[in-house]
């Protein structure tokens, strides 16, 4: 019998076999759904119309504002500027009007920020949902020089991670979690501080990219969300055809995010990790891309290289070379489920 797939991302090797059954007539679209790909491209003269449609389906307090935030960052991670988003609010029976204009004010909020406008969508009480669902569809554009796609990388390519893992994910947990940590034994301090993180440094990558991409000719870019950094890497070979070395003695674990995993034993690789930009530049210019997004007040680490594929994906420990971990669905997700 067949297994049942569980909560989370659908898994690359099925997803990628969905994909390959997709025959593009149109001979406008110039990228079409892609595995690793964070969005599609249509051929708009001298720029590409960048599409891109994501839901929040974890539990949160922000639902409003995440859903703005996690599909810009998929645009930006392209290259692309966001423009347009259409939102469908998928509420629970007994939500009431103050819920929902609540979600509503967040979508706004988020949007006046990015300077994105609200065009459309939809709302309705659903049967049988347990929690609210909001599904985003973002339409950007970008010049036809300046797009990058995850499929990009270039063997001997420095790989370029953002801030840190895994932003969202801790904030998450702390948001959601905070009196199982307490039980732990997690400082209410460091809960607060993660609750923040959010905000600050934020889960946004849309600056991340654009001050990149103007310090050196940026060969992929991958927003790393649910499944984590792990994920992400994954995802950016399959799109490549590349292997990958990752050195785990360079990755920056955000302190909130170690104390918080540590505590509900969950690892930091495989957690939703928005706010955090995966990138690859020829390595000549990684110095000069970390320098400039420092001088943007955005931390940026160079942790590992773009390998030949017959070389795998690849962690370096203490220890040595292993095998870079596989997560069949998020930490996230795992945790809670088991709550």
């Amino acid at each position: 019998m067949e297994r049942p797939l569980r909560a989370g991302k659908l898994p690359l090797e099925i997803l990628s076999q969905m994909l390959e059954r997709v025959e593009i007539r149109d001979p406008r679209v110039f990228l079409g759904p892609a595995a690793g790909e964070d969005a599609a491209l249509i051929d708009f003269g001298d720029r590409y119309l960048v599409a891109k449609t994501d839901p929040v389906t974890f539990a949160t307090d922000l639902i409003g504002w995440y859903v703005v935030q996690v599909n810009a960052n998929d645009l930006a991670a392209m290259g692309a500027t966001p423009r347009w988003l259409m939102a469908t609010l998928l509420l629970p029976e007994g939500t009431t009007g103050g819920e929902a204009q609540a979600i509503f004010d967040q979508i706004l909020e988020a949007c006046e920020g990015l300077n994105v406008a609200l065009v459309g969508g939809h709302t309705e009480i659903t049967y049988g949902l347990p929690r609210p669902l909001v599904v985003g569809a973002m339409l950007g554009e970008v010049r036809k020089d300046r797009v990058v796609l995850t499929s990009g990388a270039q063997i001997g390519d420095a790989i370029v991670l953002t801030k840190g893992i895994a932003i969202e994910g801790t904030a998450i947990l702390a948001r959601e979690a905070k009196d199982r940590l307490r039980a732990a034994g997690v400082a209410a301090d460091l809960i607060e501080k993660a609750k923040g993180m959010l905000f600050d440094p934020g889960i946004s990558v849309v600056r991340d990219a654009a001050v990149a991409c103007e310090a050196a000719d940026v060969h992929a870019m991958h927003d790393p969300t649910e499944g984590g950094l792990a994920t992400a890497l994954r995802e950016l070979a399959t799109a490549a055809g590349v292997g990958l070395t990752t050195d785990l003695r360079r990755l920056p674990v955000v302190d909130e995010c170690r104390t918080i995993c540590e505590a509900l034993e969950l690892d930091p690789l495989g957690l939703i990790a928005s706010g955090a930009l995966l990138l690859t530049v020829s390595a000549a210019d990684a110095a000069g891309v970390i320098e400039a997004l420092g001088r943007e007040g955005i931390p940026a680490y160079e942790i590992g290289r773009v390998t030949p594929p017959e070389g795998g994906l690849r962690l370096m420990t203490e220890e040595g070379s292993t095998a870079l971990p596989s997560f069949e669905r998020d930490e996230l997700a795992r945790f809670l489920e088991s709550e």
